[in-house]
Order: C-alpha cells, then structure tokens, then sequence
C-alpha cells in the first residue's frame, strides 16, 4: 500500500485522496458520484469508496441514491478539517504507544518509577498534540483557498463544469 511518512506518523495515500475529494466537494452543487471521483484523480473507485464510506461513517460526507446521487460534505468546508479527514480514515489511535521498555532488560525500572511518563514518551506525546493540532487549524475551504493560488481562480469553474454538477 501507497504511505507517506511524516513526523514519525506513517498514513495511507487513502488520506490523500480522501482530503482532495473532500476540496472537490467542497466546491461542486451537487453531489459527485464516486466514479467521477475516482475519475477526476485517476484512481480506482473500489478503493476510493472504501475512503469515502470511512468518511461518512465519521459524518463528514453523506451520499444520496438515485440517478443525480453521489456525495456531499455534511457541513461547509470552512467547519471541517483536514484533522477530521485524517482521523475518519486512519482512525483515532495515537501514533506513539508507549510499551515501558523502562521495565526490561538487565536493569529494569520498578513500576513506581514508570507511573510518570519518560522523556521519550513525553517528546512523542508533545509531538503528536502539535501535529494534531497542526492539521486541526486547517480546513477544507483554506485548501480550496490554496488551490486557487496554486492553479487559478477558473480552476473550480473548469471543475464543475468537468463535474457536470
């Protein structure tokens, strides 16, 4: 499987695709099936709908049935996060479990020494709360946002026109 690592974090290329599906339908009017998804990014709709279930499972997309049936995001993109994208997908586990290693070996801690974290847990843990939070303070409409920077301002016009939507 496809992974990135960052920060010691390693995700799935299924949190890629699921936050630039979340940009496009943040930008269509209507819903977006998935194969037009799947299209648009050029990857398979099987493994993308695995994604997109996981994200309406975690109440960010919600898909309607139907000849115009597809996907919507269930609240504006200025209100759900890149954070939310990523815990719908790889889930809500720490990066970092602690196994006190402290207490092997031939010189091992007693458990009254291990009630308080080590420095390397507490480095771990301070990690994690600022990559969270990192990815908690951008949202979906700041990547549109981006977007348009990046590549111009007809960029969604050209997509939903793409879209048909």
């Amino acid at each position: 499987m496809y992974s990135r690592r960052m920060a010691g974090v390693k995700m799935s290329g299924g949190v890629e695709w699921a936050v630039h599906c979340c940009v496009v339908l943040s930008q269509a009017d209507g819903p977006v099936p998935a194969q037009r998804l799947a299209e648009f990014h050029g990857i398979s709709r099987t493994y993308l709908a695995k994604h997109l279930q996981h994200l309406s499972r975690a109440g960010l997309v919600t898909s309607t049935e139907g000849r115009i049936g597809g996907y919507v995001l269930t609240r504006p993109a200025g209100e759900i996060s890149v954070l939310d994208v990523v815990l719908a997908i790889e889930g809500r586990e720490p990066a970092f479990r602690c196994t006190e290693i402290r207490q092997n070996g031939p010189l091992p801690a007693s458990p009254a020494a291990c009630r308080r974290a080590c420095g390397v847990a507490r480095a771990m843990h301070a990690a994690e709360r600022a990559w969270r939070d990192s990815l908690g303070a951008v949202t979906i409409a700041d990547l549109g946002e981006g977007v348009l920077e990046d590549a111009g301002p007809d960029t969604f016009v050209h997509l939903r026109e793409w879209l048909g939507t």
